[in-house]
């Protein structure tokens, strides 16, 4: 068997059915796969649903106690059989050309990478149906205006690694690092940086994207980058040298937009520009787009200010920020 999907999930049972039902839809690409979904100490059990698609699709169902997503998808990756290890977060829709587009890249590899490829994943996009507030933070989440486009775009200024919302690893690398880290935060960059200093290729697959929710409203989206922040001090603790320029970007930005009000107006207008125009090319009307773009200034300066404070919270703090912590928190 090539692939193996792994889900890990909490209290999500609405999302599974969502995510199950995507990939029951998958294009036929000539390849076995399986599907593991992993109950991670759930409240709100999603096995019915699971068994519900026994039928149509080749699901397993895990469960396991809660102890967070990596140590879930470490769970799942024991009883996987395929050859890939692709891991996907419970709050992601599928197109249905994904796999094909995965194959496809396999099939390209270079020749002079083929050994030591042992990594890749694919970008995030907002579906048409998301609500505006969701199409606005996944602006801000991929925009090259506020990340760089280091989470999966065309354009990046930094190496690309894997992100576990939409990630694959060749099982015996997967074995070979020991998995997923315990930590709170930061645990698929973890594991990217493992690979990549142990000597192997990862690469991005363009094709290979995913719609990704995200959080519903600005509240827990600010608590989900305030811990992003948090996690690139961990990572820089546990990977010395990982820390650039770019990761000081969202501390700068906080500056700046205290300091200098000009800043301010230039960011403001430069996104409402840029996410009305992307939202019109998604096949938005203007008066939509545009308050999606008007919704993507809040949502950015929720994301960099979210991501900044973090960092310095974690950069002078003495506590240890790799730990693993059992909460739906973690689950993004």
């Amino acid at each position: 068997m090539k692939y193996s999907i792994i889900i890990p999930v909490y209290n999500r049972p609405e999302e599974i059915s969502e995510l199950l039902d995507s990939l029951s839809r998958l294009s036929p690409c000539g390849q076995e796969y399986e599907i593991i979904v992993v109950e991670d100490g759930s409240t709100k059990p999603c096995e019915a649903i699971v068994k519900g698609y026994e039928a149509v699709e080749p699901v397993r169902y895990l469960k396991k106690e809660n102890a967070g997503p990596g140590p879930a998808r470490n769970f799942g990756a024991e009883a996987a059989k395929g050859e890939w290890l692709i891991f996907l977060d419970s709050d992601t829709i599928i197109p249905a050309g994904w796999l094909c587009a995965i194959e496809r890249s396999l099939g390209a590899v270079r020749e002079d990478w083929k050994c030591n490829y042992a990594a890749f994943g694919g970008p995030d996009r907002a579906s048409a149906d998301f609500t505006p507030v969701q199409k606005a933070i996944s602006y801000s989440m991929t925009s090259f205006l506020t990340t760089g486009g280091i989470r999966g775009g065309k354009r990046k200024i930094t190496r690309f690694f894997p992100r576990s919302f939409n990630m694959a690893v060749r099982a015996d690398v997967f074995r070979e690092m020991g998995g997923f880290a315990p930590m709170r935060f930061g645990e698929d960059m973890d594991l990217s940086m493992r690979i990549v200093e142990a000597g192997y290729h990862t690469s991005l697959v363009e094709d290979a994207w995913v719609f990704h929710k995200r959080r519903t409203d600005l509240s827990k989206f600010g608590r989900q980058v305030l811990n992003s922040g948090r996690a690139r001090i961990a990572l820089s603790r546990r990977h010395p040298g990982s820390l650039k320029l770019v990761h000081l970007f969202p501390l700068c930005f906080v500056i700046a937009s205290v300091l200098v009000l000009p800043f301010d107006l230039l960011f403001c207008l430069l996104v409402l520009f840029d996410s009305t125009i992307k939202q019109m090319k998604d096949g938005q009307g203007f008066p939509s787009a545009f308050a999606i773009g008007l919704m993507s200034i809040g949502a950015s300066y929720v994301q960099l200010w979210g991501y900044g404070l973090g960092f310095v919270a974690a950069l002078f703090s003495k506590t240890a920020v790799s730990e693993n912590i059992n909460n739906e928190r973690f689950y993004n």
